[in-house]
């Protein structure tokens, strides 16, 4: 079992930069793949970012690429994510999640079905 709590979330003016963690709970975190996505009204939740177990690898969506970057400290059991240069179609909800079913993959998915806990989300609001 894992539970995910986001927070970080927040209202910012296009330019500007938030940071999102993720606080995991279970001794296995290190194990995992992680990964953060988003949903907007109206539209289907979608891939931003993900991490592999040990932090080696991580991919970004190419609408984020550049401007967004994920990390993670197992220490913590923390996965966070670097918002820069934050436009108002980055507005959404964030979801952190982590993808369990293969410890420690050196590739980790894109794809929301196969990502197994997730947390509820927090809220991203850039104006224009």
């Amino acid at each position: 079992q894992v539970q995910l709590v986001e927070s970080g979330g927040g209202l910012v003016q296009a330019g500007g930069s938030l940071r999102l963690s993720c606080a995991a709970s279970g001794r296995r975190f290190s194990r995992y793949g992680m990964g953060w996505f988003r949903q907007a009204p109206g539209k289907e939740r979608e891939f931003v970012a993900a991490i592999n177990w040990s932090g080696g690898r991580t991919y970004y969506a190419d609408s984020v690429k550049g401007r967004f970057t994920i990390s993670r400290d197992n220490a913590k059991n923390t996965v966070n994510l670097q918002m820069n240069s934050l436009k108002p179609e980055d507005t959404a909800v964030y979801y952190c999640a982590a993808e369990t079913r293969v410890p420690y993959a050196v590739v980790v998915t894109h794809t929301v079905a196969e990502y197994d806990y997730w947390g509820q989300g927090t809220q991203v609001t850039v104006s224009s």
